[in-house]
């Protein structure tokens, strides 16, 4: 089984998830299934229908969640001494070249990217194109619109 790398602040999210599934969802559509049994026949009854499936999902997810929470290697990026190099959960200040746009990134799992937040997941084009290098360093990225520049502007590991 391979490690699945998560951070620490991705760790916690997951288990609150995990938590509230189990002690407010899992609950709650226990409740439904027994409510639509209450109305009698099943065979023609949406309420019972809908929450099965809720209860599918339901199940999946904490599944899924456990799942990932037993392969998990959570790193504490403040904990992380990379020696100035781009790692997973490094913090990183890019410059476009081509517009001088400042953006910052911190690369996260895949459970954890939120672009809005400027967090990267470590499989996107731009986080693998930036592992390993070092402030200075210019890391090329295939976008859409055609390979994109960027310089290390810093590198922190917070």
């Amino acid at each position: 089984m391979s490690t699945y790398p998560i951070t620490l602040r991705g760790s916690e999210k997951l288990k609150a998830e995990l938590h509230h599934l189990k002690t407010v969802e899992r609950p709650a559509v226990i409740n439904a299934i027994a409510e639509a049994r209450a109305q009698g026949d099943l065979s023609e009854n949406a309420e019972y229908d809908a929450a099965k499936d809720r209860q599918g999902f339901v199940e999946g997810r904490i599944q899924e969640i456990e799942g990932k929470l037993s392969s998990a290697k959570v790193i504490d990026p403040t904990e992380v001494d990379a020696g100035g190099k781009i790692v997973f959960g490094s913090t990183v200040q890019l410059e476009d070249e081509n517009s001088g746009d400042r953006v910052s990134y911190q690369i996260v799992g895949e459970d954890e990217a939120d672009l809005k937040l400027g967090l990267i997941n470590i499989s996107s084009p731009i986080a693998r194109a930036l592992i390993g290098k070092e402030e200075g360093d210019t890391a090329e990225v295939q976008a859409p619109g055609g390979i994109k520049r960027y310089e290390v502007m810093g590198v922190s590991y917070i």
